[in-house]
């Protein structure tokens, strides 16, 4: 291993000594603490993705012997949130003698159910698809990572070629395998093959690494990331242009934005189809260099390559050939063009399920995009809240900078559709939608509230919210309401300054809902205002006052 440094250029030095003194010899505490500060970095893994884990010497509570416990990201979690309830303790002895009773690629969804039986810890959460490919391992501390410069060497064409060149004989790399317990068999032989290794590129997956402590198992991880990194910025630099260059020029942000409030309602109504939906807008500097490319035409319909990105985004996205300039005030003219796109899209889609279906396959789920992108404007997500539908948004961020990468390198590939469809409708992956928790009565709603600031417009604001509805906030003082907006937890609400009597200003609350969340579906007008004086005191311009607030203020 390299000598550890403390200086990056593309991902983020976190590791705090003194935190870390505080856990003292705790391997689970810093394992957890390794977890939190890698999976801040969206660069390094995106939300939910990855998995980390860590070994201890435990009493066994019926033999009172020392056993070997694997300590892992438990189903479902996120590694950036990662704390005690959420990972998973093994038998190590254990998981490793599900090797005698594999029977191959057809026994892979029986073989997570055995997992069950090597469990140590009894509040355990469900270990998930990854823990063979940790506990196939004889490393005490395992990162498995989903870093987009990773991603970009995996995707590549020649990508086995790629990681040689990068990193010489101090990487191994195996192909392409869905996770289960065969790709646990295939990272455990090519140890066993390549002796002192460092870490192993996953084809179209991503990356494996490890350490005999927490803190020299993070340096290697951001070392392996940090080389990958300085490679592609190389290769980018010497091809001069990606994607093909620009084919499109992007309109002046003001002018984007506009252009998104206007059409994110259509958008949302086409995309709710069969179910509403919320919405999410980006229009950064990565996206709209993708987006506004030659390549677009030639990446877009190719799909993402790492299952993490597509089972948020749908494999591939749908884009529009609207002009920029379009005019977007007539819409009826617009959703004309609109339809046949979604018709299409939704066929396509179709046409997928229906060619790679399996006997057992799930029915097919709803077959609108998630991913809409409108060169020279941005790109839009929409899903059923706005956690899920900012993520997806992150993920085929993610998706983008892989293929940036993967096309500096040598040339971006993805999976095969059969393979793709294979993960997206797992019956594993199903049983994991199916355990979701119920939605909320006003889930996948948007309530715009007047006079939300406080008193009785932020009572409402908070039953609703309570209730599942993503809220806007408006009132005539913004002080009230920046402290209002951060009673509540992130994707919930936002907030903007509004004057009920003017009608440019209830335009622009509209445009700021649109623009956040697609569109409206409830409106509270609780703005209001009391003048308490006798009747002989009340002026013409008190009652104006009161007029234009309680009554102009209900009718525009």
């Amino acid at each position: 291993m390299q000598e550890m440094v403390k200086t990056f250029k593309y991902v983020d030095y976190l590791w705090d000594d003194k935190k870390a003194a505080s856990f003292g010899d705790n391997q689970v505490d810093l394992f957890l603490y390794r977890s939190n500060i890698l999976g801040a970095d969206l660069r390094i893994t995106n939300y939910g993705g990855g998995n980390t884990s860590c070994r201890t010497i435990e009493k066994d509570p019926l033999t009172n012997e020392d056993v070997e416990v694997m300590w892992i990201k438990g189903s479902g979690g996120d590694i950036g949130t990662l704390n005690r309830s959420g990972i998973a303790g093994i038998y190590v002895d254990r998981l490793r003698d599900l090797k005698n009773v594999y029977g191959g690629l057809e026994d892979e969804d029986r073989m997570v159910g055995l997992f069950n039986h090597c469990i140590y810890d009894l509040n355990s959460k469900a270990p998930s698809i990854d823990t063979p490919l940790h506990g196939l391992l004889p490393f005490a501390h395992i990162d498995h990572l989903h870093p987009d410069a990773l991603i970009a060497v995996a995707a590549a064409k020649d990508s086995e070629k790629v990681t040689k060149e990068i990193w010489g004989d101090t990487m191994g790399w195996v192909p392409w395998q869905r996770p289960g317990f065969d790709l646990g068999l295939q990272i455990e032989k090519c140890l066993e093959d390549n002796p002192g290794i460092r870490g192993i590129v996953l084809g179209s997956h991503g990356l494996f690494t490890w350490g005999d402590t927490s803190y020299e198992c993070y340096i290697n991880s951001l070392e392996v990331i940090e080389m990958a990194s300085e490679f592609i910025d190389k290769k980018i630099k010497e091809k001069g242009s990606i994607f093909g260059g620009q084919k499109i020029e992007s309109l002046p942000q003001a002018e984007r934005h506009e252009k998104a409030a206007q059409i994110m309602p259509l958008l949302r109504g086409l995309c709710s189809s069969e179910n509403r939906m919320i919405g999410h807008f980006s229009d950064t500097d990565v996206v709209m260099e993708y987006i506004n490319s030659h390549d677009l035409e030639r990446l877009a319909p190719m799909g993402t390559s790492c299952p993490d990105h597509f089972l948020r985004t749908k494999i591939q996205p749908l884009v529009l050939t609207l002009d920029k300039n379009e005019d977007l005030s007539d819409t009826g003219a617009v959703l004309k063009k609109l339809e046949p796109a979604f018709e299409a899209y939704r066929q396509e889609y179709a046409d997928y399920y229906n060619t790679c279906k399996r006997d057992n396959s799930p029915a097919m789920r709803d077959a609108n995009p998630v991913i809409i992108i409108y060169p020279g404007v941005g790109m839009f997500s929409f899903a059923k809240n706005k956690q899920t539908t900012r993520v997806a948004n992150e993920f085929y961020i993610n998706a983008i900078n892989v293929m940036r990468g993967a096309e500096a390198i040598t040339e971006y590939t993805s999976l095969p559709r059969q393979e793709a469809f294979d993960i997206e409708y797992w019956l594993l992956e199903e049983a994991k939608l199916q355990r979701m928790p119920k939605e909320q009565p006003l889930s996948r709603k948007v309530a715009l509230i007047t006079g939300a600031g406080g008193g009785i417009g932020k009572a409402i604001a908070d039953k609703l919210a309570a209730e599942g509805a993503n809220v806007v906030l408006t009132d005539i003082n913004e002080e009230s309401l920046v402290t209002a907006n951060a009673t509540y937890k992130r994707d919930v609400s936002t907030y903007t300054v509004c004057d009920v009597t003017n009608t440019d200003s209830i335009a622009n609350a509209y445009k700021k809902a649109c623009l956040e969340f697609g569109g409206v579906d409830i409106v509270v007008h609780s703005a209001g205002l009391a003048i308490s004086k006798p009747l002989l005191e009340t002026t013409d311009k008190d009652w104006a006052i009161l007029q234009n607030i309680l009554v102009k203020g209900n009718l525009i």
